[in-house]
């Protein structure tokens, strides 16, 4: 399933467009957004797809580490999941800081 970032329905992951208000999901899906606020932090390195423990073999190839400007495009369309695709992104950052004092 798909989540549409304007108004937040589900449309299936074949939809091209929000069930609900008619959005672009190519453009306002939650992924699609979020993917997109990712490639444009630069403290962001580079992006894992991650999967459901139960996720079908097509999706379970997906999981890896990506450079930023090579990451899929999820859904994935090979997903056959009964509950659609349900891979998602996560950030790998460039670096963390330590913000306060180390105790002593």
């Amino acid at each position: 399933m798909q989540t549409c970032s304007k108004c937040n329905a589900a449309s299936p992951d074949n939809a091209l467009n929000c069930v609900n208000c008619n959005a672009d999901l190519g453009q306002f899906s939650t992924s699609v957004v979020a993917l997109k606020r990712m490639q444009e932090n630069p403290r962001i390195r580079s992006i894992r797809v991650t999967v459901a423990n139960d996720a079908c073999p097509h999706c379970y190839e997906l999981m890896q580490t990506y450079p930023k400007d090579r990451v899929p495009h999820l859904p994935h369309e090979g997903c056959s999941h009964e509950n659609g695709c349900r891979c998602f992104y996560e950030p790998v950052l460039a670096e963390t800081a330590i913000v306060g004092k180390v105790a002593e």
